[in-house]
């Protein structure tokens, strides 16, 4: 018998091939041969991952639910006391009241759930399908548009109202085609809450155009002001928008309770969506094990955690904050943990080589803005800032503050060199 040589002509899904790399990848890529100052710890200021202490109770309710939790497979819907935990955590915190059955599903994290729902909402078999999502943005947004066959248009931000959507930009051929629209709030990276009046506007153009909304709200429970950061769902109500129509809110654990690694979150609002997006998670295969369901219900119940992860941040943030507004373009956000800050002008708008510089001469590490947007009209507007996440304890990044401070006054000084 003649065995036929296997072809090895198999392209794989060609839409793998419009992404562009993620920005930690990017941010490795530009550090390649830098040698950090020996004489000084390394300080990541880059990534926003929570490095608060996780609650010893939710721990607890994760090994207690460990004698029976892995017995069977989980349902892929969740069980009713961890959505009823959710729904109670909306209607204390927003005053809103969800249906636990047919208006909050659970999902592993706000990411997987923001890069499902593209999936679930966009029909790429319509001419020109569209998704809107913010700039800068979360790198998701992009990702979950593309894969799901559609073409991402990236809505100006305008700098003089804290980075706000310009959503006025965007023209009215290109409502008709949006099927899906991203918004994040508080924002990443910029820390910016959506007042009502946006809410407003968006839910206008969503009845006129037909297109979903998935409201990103994983930092709503980082903020700096007295009263809390609005939420969509809430914005809805308010508005006498009950139903939630062509509405999903999304959140998680992640930020608020200092468990990244739980991967626990939820989505909720329009209950027909909901019912289409648990068909397609079905299919998916992320169902919420039990076990991680009973350490999310003994987070979302408690929020003495909750305001004293808050307080941390505010403290952080008040002695921080201060120290790099001496040398650079920074002030404290509404939300969220991160600085949103211009480079000085010795840098002349390269966020990449300060970045770059700053690592190797102070080994402390931050994200440069340009690679969390992209490009319009010829204009990147993240282009000259840094993101700088402040997530370690206070002192570990009041030390990087002053680092940065010195850092900038240095290049100040050799300004003339580098011009």
């Amino acid at each position: 018998m003649v065995q036929r040589p296997i072809p090895d002509n198999r392209d794989m899904n060609p839409l793998l091939a419009t992404l562009q790399p993620y920005p930690f990848e990017r941010l490795r890529q530009l550090f390649l041969g830098v040698q950090p100052n020996p004489t000084l710890r390394p300080i990541s200021l880059g990534i926003g991952e929570p490095k608060h202490a996780t609650p010893q109770f939710i721990k607890n309710a994760m090994v207690k639910a460990l004698d029976t939790g892995l017995a069977g497979y989980p349902g892929t819907a969740g069980e009713i006391p961890f959505r009823q935990s959710c729904a109670n955590w909306v209607q204390r915190r927003y005053g809103v009241e969800l249906n636990p059955a047919t208006q909050v599903l659970p999902v592993n994290g706000t990411r997987e759930a923001l890069f499902a729902l593209a999936q679930t909402v966009i029909d790429p078999t319509q001419p020109g399908a569209t998704v809107l999502s913010p700039n800068p943005f979360y790198q998701i947004y992009e990702g979950a548009a593309l894969l799901g066959g559609a073409q991402p248009v990236y809505v100006a931000s305008v700098p003089e109202r804290n980075f706000a959507v310009d959503w006025d930009s965007v023209p009215a051929e290109v409502w008709a085609r949006t099927q899906l629209i991203f918004v994040c709030s508080p924002g990443n990276p910029t820390g910016a809450v959506m007042p009502l009046a946006e809410w407003c506007k968006l839910f206008a153009l969503s009845d006129e155009y037909g297109f979903v909304i998935a409201s990103d709200e994983c930092y709503s429970e980082i903020y700096f002001r007295d009263e809390p950061p609005l939420g969509g769902l809430q914005a809805a109500q308010s508005l006498g928008r009950k139903d939630f129509k062509r509405l999903i809110a999304l959140t998680s654990l992640s930020k608020r309770s200092n468990v990244p690694g739980l991967r626990s979150g939820f989505v909720a609002g329009d209950a027909s969506l909901i019912q289409q997006f648990l068909l397609y998670r079905t299919y998916h295969g992320s169902a919420m094990s039990p076990v991680v369901q009973a350490a999310s219900i003994a987070a979302w119940d408690d929020e003495a955690h909750v305001v004293d992860n808050r307080n941390l941040y505010r403290t952080k943030f008040a002695q921080v904050t201060p120290v790099l507004a001496e040398v650079m373009d920074v002030k404290l956000p509404d939300a969220a943990f991160y600085l949103w800050a211009q480079v000085p002008d010795a840098w002349h708008g390269q966020d990449d080589v300060f970045a770059r510089e700053l690592l190797q001469a102070t080994g402390v590490t931050v994200l440069p803005g340009s690679y969390l947007a992209r490009d319009v009209n010829g204009h990147n507007p993240g282009q000259g800032r840094i993101r700088m996440a402040l997530v370690a304890e206070t002192a570990e990044c009041l030390e990087a503050a002053h680092r940065i401070a010195d850092f900038c006054r240095q290049g100040r000084a050799h300004a003339a060199d580098r011009a």
